[in-house]
């Protein structure tokens, strides 16, 4: 597999996953929770960054969207184990508004998002540290 489809590939997941979650929020209106929001901080930048990096193939882009990876990943992770119920309920970061425990979509017969987003950066940090250690110089 080339340096350069690596980057693509990465850069796919990050835009399907950004423009799956603006069409959960403004075309079927659900309201995302605070977790939500803060999975959408690191995956919205992704987007842009892992495609400009893809279509100039540039290195320094899978080193500039790595730690939004794993930054994302962590926030998935804590979101997917709180819905899991592996979190005590005095843990849950959610106040006002939508629940961040309680997750009414599933995808896929009956994966919650939380995990899609778990799953969508972890794959995404996983390529991009695939692509750095093949193309390291």
């Amino acid at each position: 597999m080339r340096a350069w489809s690596m980057l693509l590939a990465a850069w796919g997941v990050a835009l399907v996953s950004t423009l799956g979650a603006l069409f959960i929020g403004e075309v079927m209106g659900m309201t995302p929770c605070r977790l939500c929001w803060y999975q959408r901080i690191f995956m919205f930048p992704l987007a842009i960054v892992l495609g400009m990096a893809a279509f100039t193939e540039d290195r320094r882009g899978a080193v500039y969207a790595l730690p939004l990876a794993l930054s994302g990943a962590a926030v998935a992770g804590y979101h997917a184990a709180l819905i899991a119920g592996w979190v005590p309920q005095w843990w849950v970061p959610c106040g006002a508004g939508p629940s961040c425990r309680e997750q009414s979509l599933e995808i896929l017969n009956g994966i919650q998002l939380p995990w899609l987003s778990l799953l969508a950066f972890v794959a995404i940090a996983l390529v991009l540290l695939v692509y750095l250690r093949k193309t390291r110089s």
